[in-house]
């Protein structure tokens, strides 16, 4: 009975050291941005839209943090924007899942998804570009640029193919409404 009171406390430390640990993550949107998801939560066209802005925003603020040379703690600020604009990426893949998974028609919303992955590995790879001449900078980023890049064309790709699939998987029922009209007695 004397050791089951001594592994109390232990335990109580552990949790409050878990949940400690869990506070130090930062949402990366803001409450606005919360509120306008959650007035698009059944429109995939506008959230995605939504999570393509603010995914961009936080690109935005990361280049607008690397050009100025000035700035206090530019590194850590320059790596929270990345790994916030990699945390709303994947949320707006999440998203995308969720849809298709859904069977929702992401046709249209896809469009400037993909528009969107293109720029978005366009402007990681300047930025990886533009680290070439300080390779201590670049050791700092490395993993967390990676694997930006590394998400953003994996996700390019699955994008690109879900709305070839969704292209041809409307078609198809497009053309079997067709020949089922065709076929109706007059």
């Amino acid at each position: 009975m004397m050791r089951a009171k001594s592994a109390i406390p232990v335990v109580v430390v552990l949790l409050l050291a878990t949940a400690a640990g869990q506070q130090h993550h930062r949402d990366p949107l803001n409450d606005l941005e919360i509120d306008k998801l959650r007035d698009a939560a059944q429109l995939p066209e506008i959230r995605l839209k939504l999570y393509v802005d603010f995914a961009r925003a936080r690109l935005d603020n990361m280049e607008k943090v690397r050009a100025d040379t000035k700035a206090e703690n530019r590194e850590k600020q320059t790596r929270d924007a990345l790994q916030d604009f990699l945390d709303v990426y994947d949320e707006l893949d999440d998203n995308v899942n969720t849809f298709a998974d859904r069977r929702d028609d992401l046709r249209k919303a896809l469009k400037p998804v993909i528009e969107a992955d293109t720029e978005f590995g366009a402007k990681l790879r300047a930025f990886r570009a533009s680290l070439a001449n300080t390779p201590k900078e670049a050791e700092s980023y490395a993993f967390l640029l990676g694997s930006a890049l590394d998400t953003v064309d994996a996700a390019a790709k699955d994008h690109r193919d879900l709305l070839a699939e969704q292209e041809e998987a409307f078609k198809n029922r497009k053309k079997q409404g067709h020949k089922d009209n065709s076929q109706r007695p007059e």
